[in-house]
């Protein structure tokens, strides 16, 4: 009898990071989107699996309203699947982004995924009107709510930080349902939330060795068994760069991605992104996955094979790293990494008696 290999699929994240053009000039944040969409059309076209936009209200990213700009990428793809990274859903409203999404769907002929967060930045915060110390109860309330609404049945629902719903009925429905995720930093409540509402796990890995989420995703299957749910799957999420050599794709990645990890760190209070930090985030116990497509392949599989994954999502906009650099990475990533993952993992798959 022979083992069936692990399958996991590829797909990639962006945060519409504004980048800078062959001059080394900024790009205007409009021109940073058409170039999104480019980027997602020539996703599709070498066989991703999956193409996710981040949403952010600052000037580092030209993405506030990923949905928008996924609709417009949906009308000129045909295969790839469409979602967020994340939907920041405690500063939004739960009816509206069921709508906008079931809306995509709509669009994309069943294509749309939303990756459900409570986001690392919280600029959506004071921008909408909520109150930071409500971070939790707003999370909690609007999954619990959106949980409610993707049944495509009339809901009746009360909370404290939105106005009550009476047998409310939401529109458009979809045509098979809306597949749905919770993004993960680090948190085990947030883990054991995916598992009860029975959403997938997209764990955001942007620090340290990825074997440390290993207990995560051990109470994830263990809590989806508790809750009476199937098997869902499980994600990473981490930042990389493909080019043509390793050398090559670290001296094009760390200038951009340092040069965002300090504009944001000086608000934060982080010390500066060195080039010795970012070499060790590129080796084996590190999250940055960067280097020649068989580097990156081998880190990837690794990381599926420690994790049981069933998707893995490269950050692939890094800082002002530039629109026809990450068309580069995007090819080599998806007609030279993607199969070569397929055939290490297929080696772990030997035949046996």
């Amino acid at each position: 009898m022979t083992q069936t290999p692990q399958r996991v699929e590829l797909g990639l994240d962006t945060f519409g990071d504004v980048t800078r053009d062959e001059h080394g000039e900024l790009l205007t944040q409009a021109q940073t989107i058409r170039n999104i969409v480019d980027q997602a059309v020539l996703a599709d076209q070498v066989g991703l699996a999956f193409f996710g936009v981040g949403e952010h209200h600052r000037r580092e990213f030209a993405v506030s309203s990923p949905e928008l700009v996924l609709a417009a990428a949906a009308a000129r793809t045909s295969h790839i699947r469409l979602g967020t990274a994340v939907t920041v859903l405690s500063s939004d409203d739960p009816v509206r982004v069921y709508e906008r999404f079931a809306t995509l769907d709509a669009l994309s002929h069943g294509r749309a995924e939303v990756i459900l967060g409570r986001g690392s930045f919280t600029e959506s915060f004071p921008l909408f009107g909520f109150d930071l110390n409500d971070y939790e109860v707003l999370f909690d309330e609007r999954v619990e709510l959106f949980s409610r609404l993707v049944t495509e049945q009339p809901v009746t629902w009360r909370g404290t930080t939105r106005a009550a719903l009476s047998d409310a009925d939401v529109f458009p429905k979809t045509e098979n349902g809306l597949r749905a995720w919770i993004g993960v930093g680090g948190s085990p409540e947030s883990v054991v939330r995916a598992a009860r509402y029975g959403y997938g796990l997209m764990l955001a890995i942007i620090g340290g060795s990825s074997a440390r989420f290993r207990p995560f995703v051990d109470l994830y299957h263990h809590s989806l068994g508790e809750f009476g749910h199937d098997r869902m799957p499980v994600g990473v999420h981490s930042p990389g760069h493909v080019a043509d050599t390793d050398e090559q794709a670290w001296d094009e990645m760390y200038p951009a991605m340092a040069a965002n990890r300090d504009a944001i760190g000086a608000e934060r209070g982080w010390g500066r992104y060195t080039r010795a930090q970012f070499q060790h985030d590129v080796g084996p116990d590190g999250a940055v996955y960067a280097g020649a497509p068989e580097t990156v392949a081998r880190k990837i599989a690794a990381t599926a094979r420690t994790l049981g994954l069933d998707r893995f999502d490269v950050k692939f906009s890094n800082g002002t790293l530039s629109h026809e650099r990450l068309l580069h990475s995007i090819e080599l990533y998806g007609t030279r990494v993607a199969p070569r993952v397929v055939e290490l993992l297929a080696e772990d798959a030997p035949g046996r008696p």
